[in-house]
């Protein structure tokens, strides 16, 4: 099998063609670098060749990324060193590149070599686009469903074969700190304003082609490879580019609080390779790579936020057998805000749909939510009004239950109460076929209790959207005691329709999700009404990597919800239910009317537009703030403790049928400390002994709530780790 293949025309171009067989997209392995190396030195070799084109034989891509099991291969040929195996390896790309770049050209006159263009037909992505910079000259299709940039930073890495030092010096540190350091992708035409790549082309080979056979010395000399070079916006020694590395370093830090070290890592190659000749900084950006990818909590963002991730999108939980389930015709019940979130997305899949609801108005009501976003859309011009009459024309909103008739999915999204729920059920399963499929997107209700109602239990199931859906990338599916494997097919095969990424989990109150983040937020509410003080706790959970913290979220989320699933809580549980002062802090708080931020009033007080304005300082008339406020480690670990306990419970009840979802679910599901790489790897990270050992210390400081669980503590005394136990790797050996 090739991944790379040449010809050469009666012009003299070469073409290198990249076309891995059994993926999709291209992704480059160590058959593709020994393959591209060797056609390189072939066409540099042959006089025949007057220049190179590059491009993939994909239609609509040209190349998505490293294939991460050449970073494991490095690592292991290197046996007892990998980091030596990883920084060896990682220099024999730059080399590969560096050819590429200076395509035979004589070292002291910088003339004599061969133009190397890239064409590249639609996205081009990671290493997709490593090697078009180190060519002399980058042609991109008028694709608009392209996307061209380097996303390593949002996996946990960044760009390490030339990117980063490349695109610095092609743009400066300020220009290129947005695609580095955020991961933007953007469409060819934004590409080519930026200065990434050079041209959008109707036809980009024949464009390419005739570039190459005109390209003269000049043409293809790199900036940085010419005599007197200066680095756009200045070099850190220079005043202009001083004030650039100081800002890009307060953005860094402001942003990732000091937690993600790919960020840091990003920024010391940046400034240290700026100081130094364009080859000293390739070598400076291989060894900052290497030290990224020793860090553990890099392996465990690859692993949970690219592989796990890509795994349960491809149906790595999907029942066997099953023929395919995909959605033609779906039926919403509730046009409520989570309804017509759910129209939209299955709209924009493509899927028809009937959007009901108690009267005309309600419904409508629904579907002019898809209206508004498609015209923000196209006020962005991320649409067109075209596209916007061909989504809307797919959803029908309507009071009449006799338009579900030919639905083979419902997803009923009513007001959260079992006996509600229970009547709709009834009266949409008279009217749909019986061979369709019944969901619910409760977030709380157990799917066992819901399924009652149903005449078929086999075919219902649970659906848990996250608000807002169009934004929220996780999707959780719950099995109640009696669904069968074609309802669970049926929701897998629906949530990749509509480009989500699925967990499946079995019933219990609160599912999966729910049970760990409501832990969090109650907390808060506890370290409030020991007079911690609110700022105190959301600053200590953002230097912890958590995108919100505890109490903002909670405004975020409706004080009066979190009363409401409190009083169900308590009236499910009866005395086992702990209670706590924590309760009577919600409680008084929506007996004051401050629900949050829809009320403009909560934890936070807020402007006539609803822009926060600090925390309610009333909260400390009835909590006063404690003289001695507690250490950051201990706000910090009560964060967080109180949230993997939850995890490792799921997974030891059979809740989490798969640690692979506990862990891609708590990052996309409420941004669970993304650097961890979710809950059950952060406990790998610690180390289950000394996990244990500080469970007993926060239990003897704090309560029951954070006593150790059966399963970590057999597996600290056995030195275990979740995925060395409990992984794909131990699930198939098993």
């Amino acid at each position: 099998m090739t991944d790379f293949t040449m010809s050469t025309d009666a012009e003299g171009i070469a073409t290198i063609v990249w076309d891995v067989e059994d993926k999709s997209m291209n992704v480059m392995s160590i058959n593709g670098l020994e393959e591209l190396d060797a056609l390189t030195d072939q066409a540099l070799a042959d006089d025949a060749v007057k220049g190179i084109i590059i491009t993939s034989g994909k239609d609509g891509s040209f190349a998505g990324g490293m294939d991460l099991n050449l970073l494991a291969k490095m690592k292991a040929d290197a046996g007892d060193d990998p980091a030596k195996g990883l920084f060896e390896g990682t220099m024999k790309m730059h080399a590969l590149l560096r050819k590429i770049e200076r395509a035979g050209m004589d070292p002291k006159t910088n003339k004599g070599g061969k133009p190397v263009a890239a064409v590249l037909p639609g996205t081009a992505a990671g290493i997709g686009l490593e090697l078009p910079l180190a060519t002399h000259r980058t042609f991109v299709a008028d694709n608009p469903k392209a996307r061209i940039g380097l996303p390593e930073i949002q996996v946990g890495i960044f760009p390490g074969a030339g990117g980063t030092t490349r695109l610095v010096r092609k743009l400066g540190a300020m220009a290129a700190s947005p695609l580095l350091l955020e991961g933007k992708m953007l469409a060819p035409a934004a590409a080519q304003k930026a200065g990434i790549i050079d041209e959008v082309s109707a036809d980009p080979m024949a464009d390419a082609r005739a570039w190459v056979l005109s390209a003269k010395d000049a043409d293809i000399l790199k900036p940085w490879d010419a005599k007197g070079y200066k680095m756009p916006g200045g070099a850190p020694y220079h005043p202009a580019g001083f004030m650039t590395f100081v800002g890009a370093s307060a953005m860094v830090n402001g942003k990732t609080k000091g937690v993600y070290p790919a960020a840091k890592a990003l920024l010391s190659a940046v400034y240290e390779g700026a100081l130094v000749p364009f080859d000293t900084a390739l070598k400076i950006e291989a060894r900052w790579f290497t030290s990224v990818l020793m860090n553990p909590s890099s392996s465990a963002m690859i692993r949970s936020l690219f592989l796990n991730k890509e795994a349960l999108e491809k149906g790595a939980v999907r029942p066997e057998g099953i023929p395919d389930q995909r959605v033609k015709k779906l039926g919403v019940l509730g046009a409520g805000m989570m309804g017509a979130g759910i129209a939209l997305v299955s709209a924009q899949a493509g899927i028809e749909v009937v959007l009901v609801d108690r009267d005309q108005e309600a419904a409508d009501r629904g579907k002019a939510y898809s209206e508004a976003f498609m015209d923000k859309g196209i006020a962005r011009k991320k649409a067109t009004p075209e596209k916007k009459e061909a989504l809307l024309s797919l959803i029908t909103a309507t009071p009449d239950l006799e338009h579900l008739k030919g639905c083979d999915l419902i997803i009923e999204a009513v007001f959260e109460d079992t006996a509600v729920k229970a009547e709709m059920t009834k009266k949409v399963e008279a009217v749909i076929p019986e061979d369709c499929i019944f969901a619910s997107n409760t977030s709380t209700l157990p799917i066992t209790e819901l399924a009652k109602a149903s005449s078929r239990p086999d075919q219902f199931i649970g659906i848990h959207f996250f608000s807002p859906v169009e934004r929220m990338l996780l999707v959780e599916i719950i099995k109640g005691d009696g669904t069968g494997d074609r309802a669970v097919a049926k929701a897998l095969d629906y949530v990749r329709q509509i480009r989500k990424t699925p967990i499946v989990v079995n019933d219990a109150r609160f599912f999966y999700a729910n049970r760990c983040i409501i832990p969090y937020g109650g907390e808060a509410n506890r370290m409030i009404t020991e007079g911690v003080a609110p700022w105190y706790i959301d600053n200590a959970a953002q230097m912890l990597g958590f995108p919100v913290g505890p109490v903002q979220l909670g405004d975020e989320t409706s004080v009066d919800l979190a009363t409401k699933i409190m009083r169900a809580t308590k009236a499910a549980m009866g005395n086992a239910y702990p209670a706590s002062e924590a309760d009577n802090l919600i409680v008084w708080l929506e007996e004051q009317g401050r629900l949050g931020r829809k009320t403009k009033a909560g934890y936070f007080d807020y402007d006539e537009k609803g822009k926060r304005l600090g925390y309610w300082k009333g909260m400390q008339d009835k909590y006063p703030l404690a003289e001695e406020q507690p250490p950051l480690q201990d706000v910090q670990d009560r964060l967080m403790f109180v949230q993997v306990l939850e995890a490792v419970r799921a997974l030891e009840e059979g809740v989490l049928m798969d640690i692979r979802e506990g862990d891609v679910g708590a990052i996309l599901g409420w941004g669970f400390a993304p650097w961890s790489g979710g809950p059950l790897s952060w406990l790998d990270m610690i180390g289950t002994p000394y996990a244990a050992e500080r469970c007993d210390q926060l239990e003897a400081q704090f309560g029951e709530r954070f006593k150790c669980p059966d399963l970590l503590r057999e597996m600290a005394e056995k030195n275990q780790t979740f995925y060395g136990r409990f992984g794909p790797e131990a699930s198939a050996a098993a």
